[in-house]
């Protein structure tokens, strides 16, 4: 007589491959700061993704409305937001794709896909093009904000170089590289999710207080048809830029407990929602009221 599996067989498959990972996997495993510390609670995800989304291209998102136009660009901005997330969508789920294996790190996705040695050569180079421009970026910008406070707090003040505010914004994040996981710095995390629904909500509220200016115009600026390719194309990298936040996807999921009947892609995926549901209302009142009031050129 035929036997059919019990209900326990996957979560037998699944313990046992993980219990014979390699003595060297589960050492780096315990030393990396990702994934020495597997206790994050859902919505560790949701301002750990608000953060990584939600940054600076969000003020330029009222010069990117200007290029494209009211259709264009709600229709921009709205396929955006879907879009994105559909693709975290993807990449929550094909974090434990493979029973009793996680991909904690975004180049082990690329290996699997591609193979261990093309996947890291196809994944790693394009990760660290992001990452440091990212980093050069946000390293001159809050230098830039520093300096910005010092002299509107300080008018009387000398004058300091904005190489020393980009020294001083550089030094805080080293001591913060430092925190022995990725867990330890959520309270930075919610600090700068924090931060960046406030500064969001400040630019659309200034935009409302101002009200719409006199001679605001709402349609597309004279110029020859390059011009105007141009900078709807730039319109549409603008809107890109401000959606980031994918390459340290599997690292956020990499801190949520795992079992066989409650997957990690479960907790994440919430906070996943709630975040996206945050990022919707710092964008589109950005964007529309900004546009709206001023039609910036």
């Amino acid at each position: 007589m035929a036997t059919t599996a019990g209900p326990s067989s996957d979560s037998h498959f699944y313990i046992k491959n993980v219990d014979e990972r390699s003595v060297e996997e589960r050492v780096i495993d315990d030393w990396l700061p990702i994934t020495s510390s597997r206790t994050a609670k859902w919505w560790y995800s949701s301002f750990h993704n608000v953060t990584a989304i939600v940054g600076a291209g969000v003020l330029s998102l009222p010069y990117a409305m200007s290029q494209l136009g009211w259709g264009p660009g709600v229709a921009v901005l709205v396929i955006s937001w879907i879009v994105t997330l559909y693709s975290l969508w993807q990449m929550v789920e094909m974090h434990e794709m493979v029973p009793g294996k996680r991909f904690d790190r975004y180049h082990e996705l690329g290996q699997h896909a591609f193979g261990q040695t093309l996947g890291l050569w196809i994944v790693v180079p394009q990760q660290l093009i992001v990452e440091v421009g990212v980093d050069i970026v946000y390293m001159i910008t809050g230098g830039q904000s520093l300096k910005k406070f010092h002299d509107l707090v300080c008018q009387d003040c000398k004058d300091i170089r904005l190489t020393y505010f980009i020294m001083i914004f550089a030094s805080v994040h080293f001591i913060l590289s430092q925190l022995p996981s990725f867990n330890s710095i959520s309270g930075v995390s919610l600090a700068a999710a924090v931060m960046s629904v406030s500064y969001s909500a400040i630019a659309w509220g200034a935009s409302v207080n101002k009200g719409v200016q006199p001679d605001v115009q709402y349609g597309y600026k004279p110029g020859s048809t390059a011009d105007t390719v141009f900078n709807f194309f730039s319109a549409l990298g603008i809107v890109v830029f401000a959606y980031g936040g994918h390459n340290v996807e599997m690292e956020i999921q990499a801190t949520m407990p795992s079992t066989p009947e409650r997957p990690s892609k479960v907790p994440m995926w919430r906070g996943v929602i709630v975040a996206y549901i945050v990022v919707a209302l710092c964008y589109f009142p950005v964007a529309i009221i900004g546009y709206w009031t001023s039609a910036i050129r």
